[in-house]
């Protein structure tokens, strides 16, 4: 129950009923809420956009990092692609919630924000104009009764004030029966005011049944006046519900990624990437790059020659930085240098080594100053030497290094050959890797020449004989 007082009319409001005075306020103020609830749900929407946009940008951003992660992690093959797959799916993903944000701000957000322009209007004074006219309507249909319901108030706390008078008359001339000490005069006069009290109830009893008659004759049409204006205000307030369902649904439809066709593209391509991963697929490309199946120079019975100091270790044979120091190169066919940058060698590239470490080398330092026979270097003049070399490629190779050279299969290059160095000493030489065959590995400051085959390494550690030299190459 309410014990609120409507300041208009000065009537106690005794209930929470809508029919008393000044309690249509509540339906008045639903529609400066509605006001409100737009802005609500509009702030609410563009929380959402701002979290769609948020996601997106987080699904990129780990999706470039994973990408990197495991591209250049151990792992490799058909389940490396399908574990990037999840990558490519997060990047579509992430390009549908940015428009999921777009259609919620653009959309969405636009539509609320015209409705609410059209559906209210504020007045220069303040409040909207809505309010105004429901508030006017309420008050005009609930003025003549409001005042009737005062009339009757006023008579009712009149016959109470009556009746309480009666009761108090009677009380004191039947007190002041008992007492000897009143004199009939006085006797008489309390005789005279519970008389003049009991004709009071009567009256203002009349006068209050008579104020209650007219104010329940004019409660019909203040029931219907207040419907009229009440209807008014039901029929704008169901457009505002009516309203915010619909963008409700439109908002619900923006979200629902799972109708739409392009994402349940992404899902079943990126279920179909996953079930195209083969364990025994993986299993067999690492036995063919990295285990068993690769290639393999078995050592072979090696003639000793006389012309040569010692035999080639194999880690020499491996190496191809030990090989020939060339200058001038001069290219020719199609063949032309290229600058720096990554490139794969094979399929599986993840920067990792697993090199080979051991050697059959002889103890002897075969870059001594002196040769087998204890003859000094013949080099050692004021000009170095120099000659010419034309060789071929026997597969595409693309450098790795700025001083590395790139080249193409089957094409010719022809190089300079110098010793660099006036006067040798321990730990110099001059090493020429000579296979009657074609260059396999190609590099800015050296050759590598090696065998496809069993054929015999010719090999030279200060050699003092530069004619020979000259005849190995001029076999290729």
């Amino acid at each position: 129950m309410s014990g609120s007082y409507d300041d208009s009319v000065g009537v106690e409001v005794s209930s929470d009923s809508f029919w008393e005075v000044g309690n249509y306020k509540r339906t008045v103020k639903r529609i400066d809420d509605g006001h409100r609830l737009c802005n609500d749900l509009m702030n609410c929407i563009h929380e959402r956009a701002r979290i769609e946009k948020v996601y997106a940008q987080q699904l990129t951003e780990w999706a470039k990092r994973w990408k990197q992660l495991v591209e250049k992690g151990p792992q490799y093959g058909t389940v490396e692609r399908a574990w990037c797959a999840f990558m490519s799916e997060a990047e579509k993903v992430s390009e549908l919630h940015l428009e999921v944000k777009g259609s919620l701000m653009n959309e969405d957000f636009e539509k609320i924000k015209n409705w609410q322009k059209e559906a209210f209007h504020k007045q220069m004074m303040g409040g909207f104009k809505e309010t105004k006219e429901a508030e006017d309507g309420f008050r005009k249909a609930q003025k003549p009764w409001a005042k009737k319901l005062k009339e009757v108030e006023a008579a009712k706390k009149a016959y109470h004030a009556a009746c309480k008078e009666e009761k108090l008359a009677i009380s004191r001339e039947t007190n002041s029966k008992a007492d000897p000490a009143l004199n009939p005069e006085q006797l008489k006069k309390l005789q005279d005011k519970v008389e003049k009290s009991k004709q009071d109830v009567l009256k203002t009893k009349e006068k209050y049944e008579k104020s209650l008659k007219e104010l329940d004759n004019a409660t019909p049409q203040y029931m219907e006046n207040m419907e009229q204006v009440f209807e008014q205000c039901q029929q704008f307030e169901e457009k505002r519900l009516r309203f915010f369902r619909e963008v409700l649904l439109e908002v619900q439809k923006h979200l629902d990624l799972s109708n739409v066709a392009s994402y349940k593209n992404i899902y079943r391509e990126l279920e179909q990437n996953i079930k195209t991963a083969d364990a025994v697929e993986d299993l067999r490309w690492f036995r063919a790059n990295q285990g068993p199946g690769m290639s393999m120079n078995w050592p072979q019975f090696e003639e000793w020659s006389a012309d040569l100091n010692r035999t080639l270790s194999r880690r020499e044979k491996k190496k191809a930085s030990d090989g020939v120091t060339l200058t001038g190169i001069n290219q020719t066919g199609d063949q032309v240098s290229q600058p720096n940058k990554h490139s794969s060698v094979s399929s599986y590239e993840k920067n990792q080594s697993y090199p080979t470490d051991w050697s059959d080398e002889e103890s002897n330092n075969p870059f001594s100053s002196t040769d087998a026979n204890g003859d000094t270097n013949p080099f050692d003049e004021d000009t170095p030497p120099a000659m010419e070399v034309r060789v071929r490629a026997l597969y595409d190779y693309e450098g790795q290094e700025q001083d590395e050279l790139s080249f193409k299969a089957g094409k010719f290059a022809t190089f300079t050959l110098k010793y660099l160095s006036k006067r040798r000493k321990a730990g110099d030489f001059f090493s020429l890797q000579v296979l009657f065959s074609e260059v396999t590995c190609f590099s800015g400051s050296c050759i590598t020449i090696t065998p496809p085959n069993s054929a015999s390494w010719y090999p030279l550690f200060g050699s003092t004989d530069f004619q020979a030299v000259w005849n190995m190459l001029g076999c290729l």
